[in-house]
């Protein structure tokens, strides 16, 4: 692997930013985002989906359950009813199972990239995408996409 002088480094960084602020920035709910819930909650609904299938669920689950609290007391049959046109039902049975997790350890989401991928539903990607959104950890957060 071929290290990339710090100049040209620089420089692209640059050139990804202005790309973006000018042409590609996107307004999502989540962007800016510090409440871990809410940030988690859009990882793992964007899981195998288009942002615009997505968004949908993220503001009807957020206007459902506005925390992990209201999460975890809710029943499956509820959750799945939320979660109802989205597919991959498994995602939302995981994610259900995490939130009880995350209460019954007394309502305090794990904090690092490590500790995140002790929950149900959480693989390299959402744990690297959670902590370095949330916490500002150096983690990566590579999906499939970039790694192809």
């Amino acid at each position: 692997m071929h290290l990339i002088p710090p100049v040209r480094l620089r420089y692209f960084r640059q050139k990804l930013l202005q790309w973006h602020e000018r042409d590609n920035k996107r307004q999502m709910p989540w962007k800016g985002e510090k409440d871990v819930y809410k940030i988690w909650l859009s990882e793992i609904i964007l899981q195998q989906t288009r942002v615009e299938q997505g968004l949908p669920f993220y503001h009807r689950f957020v206007e459902r359950f506005p925390n992990v609290q209201s999460l975890a007391a809710a029943d499956e049959n509820e959750v799945l009813a939320v979660w109802k046109g989205l597919g991959y039902y498994s995602r939302a049975r995981k994610l259900h199972h995490a939130a009880k997790m995350i209460v019954e350890n007394g309502s305090s989401f794990p904090n690092s990239f490590k500790t995140l991928l002790e929950l149900p539903g959480i693989g390299p990607y959402p744990a690297g995408a959670i902590a370095s959104i949330a916490y500002n950890e150096a983690v990566p957060a590579l999906d499939g996409n970039a790694f192809r």
